[in-house]
């Protein structure tokens, strides 16, 4: 099990950035596909993006269309930490963020059941 910490959340405008990071306690993190979802009130969680573990130092990002051109994940091996930068964010992406990890491998937009470890998720706001 991995231990996942969210941070950066916050109340913005719309059109402003924020950057968010995950904090993972785990020796092998380079050997894990992590992923972003978020939930907002009174819907399902869902799928915003993915960086999955292709091998080695290899990984391939996924991006869920209603973010893709806005938002960008990324990792930092060495600081055991991903990011996701989103940019012009819009009212419609106020929700509760979360990161996930997991050892599965894949190539498309990824499904919150696949991923076994959660953190406990950072709020985000947009004000229109």
């Amino acid at each position: 099990q991995v231990q996942l910490v969210e941070s950066g959340g916050g109340l913005v405008q719309a059109g402003d950035s924020l950057r968010l990071s995950c904090a993972a306690s785990v020796r092998t993190f380079s050997s894990y596909s992590m992923g972003w979802f978020r939930q907002a009130p009174g819907k399902e969680r869902e799928f915003v993006a993915v960086l999955w573990w292709l091998g080695d130092v290899s990984y391939f990002a996924v991006y869920a269309d209603s973010v893709k051109g806005r938002f960008i994940i990324s990792r930092d091996n060495a600081k055991n930490t991903m990011y996701l930068q989103m940019n012009s964010l819009k009212p419609e992406d106020t929700a509760v963020y979360y990161c996930a990890a997991d050892r599965s491998r894949g190539t498309g937009r990824a499904n919150p059941d696949t991923f076994h470890s959660w953190g406990q998720g950072t709020q985000v706001t947009v004000s229109s």
